[in-house]
Formats: structure tokens, sequence, C-alpha cells
């Protein structure tokens, strides 16, 4: 099941893979993923894609997102954030 919510021109899709979770963002043809694993510990990892190579790893999801917004070109107040990924990076 996929959770998708979208404002300020940022769609913003998460989704639980078996051994992920994954929060996609696209804003204007640019993609940001934000992704943690499925236990919910451990860094947050930012990518361009889901399947993509890592571009940086964080402890806290307000950075990460910060990260992410910047690979969108937009504020990181802007994102949207499915509940279910809230607690991303908790």
């Amino acid at each position: 099941m996929t959770d998708t919510l979208a404002s300020n021109g940022v769609t913003a899709r998460y989704r639980e893979t078996e051994r992920e979770r994954i929060l996609e963002l696209e804003s204007g043809g640019r993609t940001a993923v934000v992704a943690q694993n499925r236990e919910g510990y451990g860094m947050l990892k930012v990518r361009e894609t889901a399947g993509g190579d890592e571009l940086e790893r964080y402890y806290g999801f307000d950075m990460a997102l910060d990260h992410a917004a910047e690979l969108l070109g937009v504020r990181p107040d802007e994102i949207p954030v499915p509940d279910p990924a809230a607690d991303l990076g908790m």
C-alpha cells in the first residue's frame, strides 16, 4: 500500500518494501528519496531515486528532508509528509 500526499507542487509517496520504509518525493521532474531500514532504527539514507546510490546519511528526519528539499529545489516546509512517514528517523 502507498500513502500519497501532494501540495506546493510536491508529491510525496510513502511505501514499505521487505527491507525499507521509503518516502519518494517528486517536484518539477526532480526526485528525491528518504529511506530507513524496515526495523525503524538506523540512519536515514537520501537518494535521488528509490534504487539509486546513497548520497548521504542522517540521524534526523528534518536533516534528511532538508537535503531532499535541496535536491527538489523547494523549501523543506513545502514537502508534504504522509502520516505513516512522520516517524522516520526516530
